[in-house]
């Protein structure tokens, strides 16, 4: 992967001898929006936050090379503002008040629950609006309002992927491991109350792992022995899912694996090769069958920025697209969050990123009581002989 420098681009505007900051340049000639993102970029899970970054950076590169974003008869040029959280909850809190800080109202990520969680009264007090990579349906129920999920829900995905492989693969039994943290214990919690519903029989659904470990044989030990038919890899980490892949397989299970998080083809080639063969996760949301000319362009661009495609950089391409197609929609969002809410409700256009005539709006209200999600495609993935095949795509509706 290509080398990058992080940083954050700020910017003042001097108004009547005081200095404010503000997420969109007042400058007549040069109007600029800013977007924020919080997310994990280094650890195990730097996959998921950087994806985030540079999606956001590839789409504001190709919106500025055409002049900017037209809204209201007035091109903005579009400025990504990029932050790592680490996947520490104070770090994302105190990104959340720089970005605000700077007037910026619309953040990107952050990308598991804790991190989430901890920014919402920041995003809130400053009448700003995130898009989290984050399952708790908490973020998005009433009274809660200001927070998008901006994916497919493990608890979307996980009872359509435990069916396909026990219609399909002829998976009876299952056995569930978590990294010990708020948001993959959640998940194994939600895959549990799935595979119960089905009729699974539950093999283990209490072991879990400390995150930053490396040598995974003690955990794996006891739940290989068991032979379940799926071990379900609840929330884990991009860089984590090789190692327990290739661990299991030297310990001699046999059986599949899947998980509802999305995962580097890369990563996985590199540390687990054709151990990792048959892994089925949550894809990207806009594969080879179904993508559009400018899902294409994009994908060129994108590679070309960072190195190489990712497959997850196919559902986070959504976030900013969304934001600036509402603002394009309802001018008055560019600078009031509530009016960016209340065009959620009726937002709905082609979708871009598909050759088919498909409708992209704001869903989830079946979940959530409201619409507070993207809707992307819902497209599940194996992986094989180093790449990523769609099994089949389906959507939240």
């Amino acid at each position: 992967m290509a080398k990058h420098k992080f940083g954050f681009i700020a910017s003042t505007l001097m108004v009547a001898g005081g200095v404010i900051a503000l997420g969109i340049s007042a400058s007549a000639a040069d109007p600029v929006i800013r977007i924020g993102v919080n997310g994990v970029m280094s650890g195990p899970a730097a996959s998921w936050g950087l994806v985030n970054k540079y999606c956001a950076e590839t789409t504001a590169d190709m919106i500025n090379a055409k002049g900017g974003w037209l809204i209201a008869g007035k091109k903005y040029k579009i400025e990504v503002v990029g932050l790592d959280d680490k996947n520490d909850p104070k770090i994302s809190v105190a990104n959340a008040e720089k970005l605000t800080g700077m007037g910026i109202k619309y953040i990107i990520g952050p990308n598991v629950d804790t991190t989430a969680g901890a920014i919402v009264p920041v995003v809130e007090k400053a009448k700003a609006m995130n898009f989290p990579y984050a399952f708790n349906k908490d973020l998005y129920l009433p009274p809660r309002g200001n927070s998008v999920l901006g994916m497919i829900a493990s608890y979307q995905a996980g009872p359509v992927i435990y069916k396909y492989l026990k219609d399909k693969k002829g998976v009876k039994s299952i056995a569930f491991l978590a990294r010990n943290e708020a948001d993959p214990l959640n998940q194994r919690k939600e895959g549990l109350e799935a595979a119960t519903a089905l009729g699974l029989k539950i093999m283990s659904s209490e072991a879990t792992y400390e995150a930053g470990t490396t040598d995974f044989n003690p955990v794996l030990s006891s739940l290989v022995p068991q032979a379940p038919d799926l071990i379900v890899l609840s929330g884990v980490a991009p860089a984590d899912a090789p190692l327990l892949i290739k661990t299991a397989r030297e310990l001699g299970y046999k059986g599949l694996f899947s998980t509802e998080t999305a995962q580097d083809a890369k990563v996985l080639q590199e540390v687990a090769g054709s151990a990792a063969d048959g892994f089925i996760s949550v894809g990207g949301a806009s594969n080879a069958q179904i993508r559009s000319k400018y899902m294409e362009d994009f994908i060129a661009a994108y590679s070309k920025k960072v190195g190489e495609w990712n497959d997850e950089a196919g559902t986070k391409v959504y976030a900013l697209e969304m934001i600036l197609r509402v603002m394009q929609q309802n001018p008055k969002a560019v600078n009031d969050v509530s009016e960016f809410k209340k065009t959620m409700a009726t937002f709905n256009i082609k979708n871009p990123f598909l050759k088919e005539t498909k409708p992209l709006k704001f869903v989830g209200s079946a979940y959530f009581k409201q619409p507070r999600q993207i809707g992307v495609p819902m497209v599940v993935n194996e992986f094989k002989m180093g790449t990523f095949s769609t099994l089949f795509v389906g959507s939240v509706e």
